[in-house]
């Protein structure tokens, strides 16, 4: 995969990460702002923190009580819904994950992604069950065979795999994680930066143009 010019804002995301939800909020107002160009990665966060040996701050009991409240807070401050997802889906996101990326090349994907993960962190249901999932998918107007049957093609299995070794290689470790040109940024408190990043980047690009 190549790498994104100075004025491309690379996402990478799971959408079993509430702080990958919390940061997609803001993130088309950032690519507004900036006139980056927004490009959404899907990658498998739990083949990431294998790889890189890393944990879900949930896995320790004293880390996951400050994070759901951590999670509140910025809910509070970004002014949208929040709940905490009690589906043991989220801890394994292969399929709604394909479901991005299958999206992606049936060209659906902003209406997939939106109602995605709003159902994970917003109004909360449970994605592993499958009249659950295609109740979701019809209620937002997709094609929910042709999704479904896209989602279990071998090359959406392997464009995925692709996107999570990806990551892996330019040194990501969780999510959500940013690239703006080979400038990495962890987290969604890391917003502010990603945007200076952009700013910057495209006033280079402009003083560049000049010369």
């Amino acid at each position: 995969m190549n790498r994104s010019s100075p004025s491309t804002l690379e996402f990478f995301f799971d959408y079993g990460s509430p702080f990958s939800y919390l940061a997609d909020t803001q993130v088309t107002g950032i690519a507004e702002r900036t006139g980056a160009a927004l490009v959404y990665r899907p990658m498998l966060l739990g083949a990431v923190l294998k790889a890189t040996g890393n944990v879900s701050p949930a896995a320790v009991l004293a880390k996951g009580r400050y994070m759901l409240r951590d999670l509140e807070r910025w809910a509070k401050r970004y002014g949208v819904p929040f709940r905490s997802n009690p589906f043991p889906f989220v801890s394994n996101t292969l399929r709604i994950m394909r479901g991005a990326v299958a999206s992606q090349r049936l060209g659906v994907f902003e209406s997939y992604h939106r109602a995605v993960f709003a159902a994970a962190w917003g109004d909360p249901l449970d994605l592993g069950d499958e009249q659950a999932f295609r109740n979701l998918l019809e209620g937002a107007e997709l094609d929910s065979e042709r999704l479904l049957a896209t989602i279990g093609d071998q090359k959406t299995k392997d464009e995925l795999r692709r996107h999570t070794d990806t990551a892996v290689e330019r040194g990501v470790f969780g999510a959500p994680t940013f690239f703006v040109a080979d400038e990495m940024f962890w987290g969604n408190d890391r917003l502010d930066f990603v945007e200076s990043a952009l700013a910057n980047a495209v006033t280079q690009g402009n003083v560049v143009g000049k010369e």
